[in-house]
């Protein structure tokens, strides 16, 4: 009778140990770990050597240790893979452009939306994560954007094109031969095109209805790199003329402000990144098609 018992009493402990998570020391003081393997093992062995009708001991069981010593919020934990990045300066498209539009929604970043990484939406990006807590590396990972979505909203069509630049509609007939500047004013969007493909799409703002961008079939007559304007002393850079004083170039106002701005009759583009790769592939001669 007292052997029996004996082996209940050790039966009982095993099943009790086993049963229970231990309470992890996580920040979200929610999650259970895992017993230990030799928690189950220890407890049973007591429970078979114990004096008949006596409890067994208690087997120790510490607490997990912490993998990381850092307890800023998304530090990743020691030894885990780093966050992956998803975007980086010089990647282009949609995601990039509404990456852009959160960080506008919050005043981390004034241009665009471009849909380039460019060096602004860097260091941007770097300015929200120190802020944050964040590694600052510029790039976008997972526990940026993340932290970016929780506190921003999803950008309407409005927003992503920044209020009024759209997607490229299909080119001009006449644009579809030879080396052209494809310029839209319906879509307010400038395409590069060599012989029908289009290498380069970007937005583009024209002059206001006292001073408005003329259309036409034009060719490139000039290009002035550093230019300033002798009219309204203002600076013009990548300018490449095309008709009079009017010019396709780069513009902070357009990149600061949008469309709630208009230039004075010439074709400004925002991107800067992308108007300077345009810059260097433009050749005077080279057709101009400005359109409805």
């Amino acid at each position: 009778m007292r052997r029996s018992i004996a082996v209940l009493a050790g039966t009982a402990a095993l099943v009790t140990v086993c049963g229970c998570g231990v309470r992890g020391s996580g920040a979200d003081g929610g999650a259970h770990s895992p017993v230990p393997a030799d928690v189950g093992r220890t407890s049973s062995a007591a429970g078979s050597a114990s004096a008949p009708g006596s409890a067994p001991p208690s087997a120790p069981v510490s607490a997990p240790a912490r993998t990381s010593t850092d307890d800023r919020p998304g530090a990743p934990a020691t030894g885990a893979p780093p966050p992956a990045v998803l975007w980086s300066r010089g990647d282009r498209g949609r995601d990039v452009r509404e990456l852009q539009a959160r960080l506008r929604q919050i005043a981390w970043l004034f241009e665009g939306p471009t849909g380039t990484y460019s060096e602004r939406t860097e260091q941007a990006v770097k300015g929200f994560q120190g802020k944050r807590g964040l590694p600052a590396t510029g790039r976008t990972d997972t526990v940026t954007w993340r932290r970016l979505l929780a506190m921003t909203r999803e950008p309407g069509e409005w927003e992503l094109y920044l209020m009024g630049g759209q997607p490229a509609a299909a080119p001009d007939p006449r644009c579809l031969s030879g080396r052209v500047l494809c310029i839209d004013k319906t879509t307010r969007t400038l395409r590069w095109m060599v012989d029908g493909r289009t290498l380069t799409t970007v937005s583009v703002r024209f002059g206001s209805q006292y001073t408005p961008t003329r259309e036409g079939v034009f060719h490139v007559y000039w290009k002035s790199r550093d230019h300033v304007s002798t009219l309204y002393h203002s600076p013009m850079p990548y300018a490449m003329f095309f008709s009079g004083g009017q010019a396709v170039h780069y513009s902070a106002d357009f990149a600061a402000r949008g469309y709630a701005g208009a230039s004075h009759g010439c074709v400004n583009v925002r991107d800067e990144t992308a108007i300077a790769i345009l810059f260097a592939q433009v050749r005077n001669g080279d057709k101009v098609v400005v359109s409805w």
